[in-house]
């Protein structure tokens, strides 16, 4: 993969950040991997094992309208190209992706101006997703979509990574050449929490166990169907270059609701033109009754309510909501601004995530 000289600079400058804060990583790793008997051997084995066959997923909800009024499964099928957010202008965490917006700027910092000097495009700015490791059917991130692709390991290869999301800007970053500040977030957690990645229990042993026989099998675990509801708990990956639906994708994990209707055909013509193996996984359902008002805020019953069908929502029925609102936007005005109804949308799904049944 050819990546522009903006690109190779956003991810040495992330290298060199983690390389200046090896050391204190290494005392921690070295720390937790003592007290929790494991042997620095079996451990780096367990590093490799990330390396050779962990997967970032794309989360994505693939009824959403771009900007031509296309679906995303339409765009996505047309293009043949997953795009970031400063060209497709959308987003289900900071609709902030334009210059001089809040993505834009903690971008600018966190990447040390990589894409601001010299003219970078727009389209060379990185894709953003989460790195798989436990393995969830749900995703590692579906705060960010009811469907995501998996891509091929070696993508991991050209991306850089922080623990937790990149707008809070902290200190826990790398790549797969300097991994140890994310290694040793997770360690951490595991060891601390016993908790990391949306999986309980998961002291280090049980961790490093996971990573050295479960990673080169993704799809047993789709099968198996284990969700873990994950909405704030992820390792971010910031994916740098293009990203081809042929050569870079390799699973898509689609939400069931979708099975059946126009975007679902989509979705299966969209794997069958671009070789790309499809799994539907059952998706969330929720009643309007047991949609709580503590959770989100109290707009939330309501707007469930509102969009309901047969008193229930699920990943679709919030879709066609927002697509509706986005073509008869009058019909909503007795609800509020534009900006918050599509916050509270994307609000609500978090809600059917949490709290809707599997």
């Amino acid at each position: 993969m050819h990546l522009s000289k903006a690109q190779r600079f956003a991810i040495e400058h992330i290298e060199a950040w983690a390389k200046q804060h090896k050391h204190e990583a290494r005392l921690t790793i070295n720390h937790i991997l003592e007290m929790s008997n494991i042997s620095t051997d079996t451990f780096e084995k367990a590093v490799d094992a990330i390396k050779t066959n962990a997967r970032i997923s794309l989360h994505f909800h693939p009824d959403r309208l771009d900007s031509s009024l296309n679906s995303i499964a339409e765009s996505l099928f047309m293009q043949g190209e997953y795009k970031s957010q400063f060209e497709t202008l959308i987003s289900s965490g900071s609709v902030s992706a334009v210059p001089g917006g809040e993505r834009d700027l903690w971008e600018k910092r966190m990447f040390g101006g990589a894409y601001h000097i010299g003219g970078a495009a727009i389209s060379e700015r990185p894709k953003y997703g989460a790195l798989n490791l436990m393995l969830p059917s749900d995703g590692p991130a579906p705060r960010f979509g009811s469907c995501y692709f998996l891509l091929y390991p070696a993508v991991s290869h050209r991306s850089s990574f922080t623990y937790l999301d990149s707008h809070l800007e902290i200190k826990e970053k790398g790549t797969y050449k300097e991994f140890d500040l994310i290694l040793a977030a997770l360690l951490e957690d595991s060891f601390s929490r016993e908790f990391a990645l949306g999986e309980s229990d998961l002291q280090p042993p049980r961790l490093v166990n996971h990573l050295l026989t479960t990673l080169s099998k993704p799809q047993k675990f789709l099968i198996e169907e284990k969700v873990h509801r994950n909405l704030d708990q992820y390792i971010e990956a910031q994916i740098h270059g293009s990203l081809s639906l042929k050569d870079d994708v390799e699973i898509l994990v689609a939400d069931s609701s979708f099975k059946g209707t126009d975007i679902g055909e989509i979705m299966e013509q969209l794997c069958s033109k671009f070789s790309i193996k499809l799994y539907w996984r059952r998706g969330f359902n929720l009643k309007v009754q047991d949609v709580p008002s503590d959770f989100r805020g109290a707009k939330m019953p309501v707007l469930a309510h509102r969009i309901a069908e047969r008193k229930y929502i699920n990943a679709r029925i919030i879709g066609s909501a927002m697509k509706e609102m986005y073509l008869h936007p009058d019909q909503w005005s007795d609800y509020g601004t534009m900006k918050e109804i599509v916050q509270d949308f994307k609000l609500l799904w978090h809600v059917l995530v949490r709290y809707g049944s599997y």
